[in-house]
């Protein structure tokens, strides 16, 4: 997230916006964004990773613990929580737009994190400089196109999100700095009785609600 005005996405936020946080972060769930992040670091065997917008640290807590693993979220009362969940974790309360860790990092991930950011440019700026010669980054994002943009928009009750896209807007901000490798549709809600249903797609992607999108750190030119 790019920084919000003070003390938006602390405690008060989480507990109106999401207090069915727990719930809507299952194992089953994690479990795909590790397999997201294991595709993408084929061949690595200690991985450096960075997750944009970690929270509560729940993505970070599956990793593999030989992985370098690093965090940041703009709220203070996020990252405390992140801090007892991944304690070897190093993280920051920082702007995913100013990173302030040594790079290069081997993967960057952004799950439900880039449609909050105001300055899409200077973040894709920044993930584009802290990533190795064949860094990946990885993100998910909701996306308010096809048949079912118009039940996102009716469900999505989130005053933070300032980019409500389409899936062709973020393939193609994507695609303006580095190649994307691989993209999946993902179907998601919570259900009555506390049951999140979490189902990734290839064939049904151009009409999901969310997409996942791994892509491939660029060959620059010379300077």
């Amino acid at each position: 997230m790019s920084s919000p005005p003070s003390g938006r996405f602390e405690r008060s936020y989480f507990e109106t916006s999401y207090a069915d946080y727990d719930r809507q972060n299952p194992p089953h769930k994690l479990a795909f964004y590790r397999q997201l992040a294991e595709r993408a670091l084929v061949g690595i065997a200690r991985p450096r990773v960075l997750d944009l917008g970690c929270a509560f640290g729940k993505f970070l807590s599956v990793l593999d613990p030989a992985w370098e693993a690093y965090g940041l979220d703009v709220s203070e009362y996020a990252v405390r929580q992140a801090r007892a969940a991944r304690p070897r974790a190093q993280l920051a309360v920082a702007s995913a737009a100013a990173i302030p860790f040594d790079s290069p990092f081997d993967l960057i991930t952004a799950f439900d994190v880039l449609e909050h950011v105001p300055a899409l440019d200077a973040v894709r700026a920044g993930i584009r400089d802290t990533l190795g010669p064949q860094g990946r980054l990885v993100f998910v994002v909701p996306v308010y196109s096809g048949i079912t943009g118009p039940l996102v928009r009716l469900l999505d009750r989130d005053v933070t999100h300032v980019h409500r896209r389409s899936r062709s807007f973020w393939l193609e901000w994507a695609g303006a700095a580095f190649d994307i490798v691989e993209w999946w549709g993902i179907y998601r809600y919570l259900l009555p009785g506390g049951y999140y249903w979490h189902r990734p797609t290839r064939r049904l992607r151009d009409v999901s609600p969310a997409i996942a999108v791994s892509v491939r750190q660029r060959a620059r030119g010379p300077d």
